[in-house]
């Protein structure tokens, strides 16, 4: 196994030659067939974003353009837009099974879980505890850490080396002053499924409320609030071909809750703030294509996410699976290719004009091993060599098999490439 330094090195000679080559176009030199405006993308992270559907742009257009009113206006150019709030809210709520005034439209995911831990300790000032895991998404985890700062007590518990978590380890770790339990419905990083339903049934047993991250979930596997005990949920738009800058917390009714922005009374007193209308009806429509293409999600993007990720152990040795193989979403695909760094890994992907990633797109560019990986117990060696595919509903064979192609060669020529430097080292008494 090759050190990280060594890795690093082979990272930034080829930084350095992207640099030089985008300098280039940037002085007029000549550009190839390769350069980006001609070059064809093949996106696989989708759990880091989506292209927004030609569907939905059509939708937000007239509230760009024609419809651009306040929708707290009282007159007519401005109660038009207010309807369409309304109905765009009932669309979003159908994705969840959730009654329209249950949803309340927020700026992102980052701030429906905020506002979820917020509402939760400050209703009960009494209890000063939450309870979430080592796994979450980097909003919950920065969160939970501010939330130390300020004298709260925050308990991250560990998972297993599959990513799954001991259920009857949160149960006892649930205690009297335990205002909030928070668990995200799938993992952003490995696609590892939680027992939602289990859990949030245990926390109202024992009198905590319960809140989810499903902002990896929605349009890939079917939520139903309605027949779970969770009290808060948050979505995010931009995981389901909607535009980035809008998202929703679910927050069932009579579940104790206090706004997060205060503000003119929008979404009835819950979230101050004009409302964002195009992108609330963007977020209405992408809803409606995400619930009709549910089953592609758990047939057709499967079937592609399992040839992609079987073909990769059989054919580049040294190769393994981080997570759970069955209970996890039906797109993601998260492998540790052992001799590698996974940053020099994606710049030559990126040269293919393939699109992946190291893990969670809010820590790109950082050095530090995926949070997540380390809490399944991944030395920090296979941490750094691990890249997560994520396919979506408009990924095809084709692309898979260029992937499939390109990505064996890229390996072998990062692996070639360090073998000197690792004789190197093991003469010098250096171990990785």
């Amino acid at each position: 196994m090759i050190g990280h330094q060594d890795g690093f090195s082979v990272y930034s000679t080829l930084a350095r030659n992207r640099d030089k080559l985008w300098f280039g176009r940037l002085c007029g030199e000549s550009v190839t067939a390769n350069s980006m405006n001609q070059e064809r993308i093949y996106y696989f992270d989708n759990n880091a974003t989506t292209r927004v559907a030609p569907e939905v742009l059509e939708s937000m257009m007239p509230f760009l353009t024609e419809h651009w009113g306040n929708a707290s206006s009282a007159y007519r150019f401005g109660n038009h837009v207010a309807r369409e709030i309304k109905v765009a809210r009932a669309k979003v709520a159908s994705l969840i099974n959730a009654d329209p005034n249950e949803v309340i439209f927020t700026g992102c995911g980052t701030e429906s879980n905020n506002a979820a831990w917020q509402s939760a300790l400050l209703t009960q000032p009494d209890k000063r505890h939450i309870l979430t895991t080592s796994v979450e998404h980097s909003a919950n985890m920065k969160f939970g850490e501010e939330l130390r700062r300020r004298g709260y007590e925050v308990t991250f518990l560990p998972v297993e080396s599959d990513g799954s978590l001991d259920i009857h380890l949160l149960e006892k770790s649930i205690r009297p002053d335990t205002a909030l339990a928070s668990v995200m419905f799938a993992n952003n990083e490995t696609g590892v499924l939680f027992p939602i339903d289990e859990i949030s049934a245990i926390c109202r047993s024992r009198g905590a409320l319960f809140h989810t991250d499903a902002v990896q979930v929605a349009g890939k596997l079917p939520i139903d609030v309605r027949d779970s005990r969770i009290d808060y949920l948050s979505l995010s738009a931009h995981k389901l071909h909607a535009p980035k800058g809008i998202g929703v917390l679910f927050v069932r009714k009579g579940a104790p809750f206090t706004p997060y922005l205060v503000g003119g009374g929008q979404e009835k007193g819950r979230r101050g703030g004009t409302e964002n209308v195009p992108y609330i009806v963007g977020f209405g429509r992408a809803a409606e294509l995400a619930i009709e293409s549910l089953p592609v999600e758990r047939n057709e993007v499967r079937k592609l996410r399992n040839h992609l990720e079987e073909t990769i152990l059989v054919t580049i040795p040294r190769t393994s699976r981080n997570g759970a193989r069955a209970n996890r979403l039906p797109n993601t695909c998260n492998l540790a290719f052992e001799g590698v760094e996974a940053e020099a890994v994606l710049l030559l992907l990126d040269q293919a004009g393939i699109c992946a990633s190291s893990g969670s797109a809010c820590k790109t560019g950082s050095l530090e091993p995926s949070h997540v990986l380390t809490a399944m117990g991944l030395p920090a060696t296979l941490s750094r060599a691990s890249i997560r595919f994520s396919l979506g509903i408009y990924n095809t064979a084709e692309e898979v098999e260029h992937v499939l192609r390109e990505l064996p060669l890229i390996i072998s020529r990062l692996r070639a490439a360090d073998q000197p430097v690792a004789a190197d080292r093991e003469a010098a008494g250096v171990t990785a």
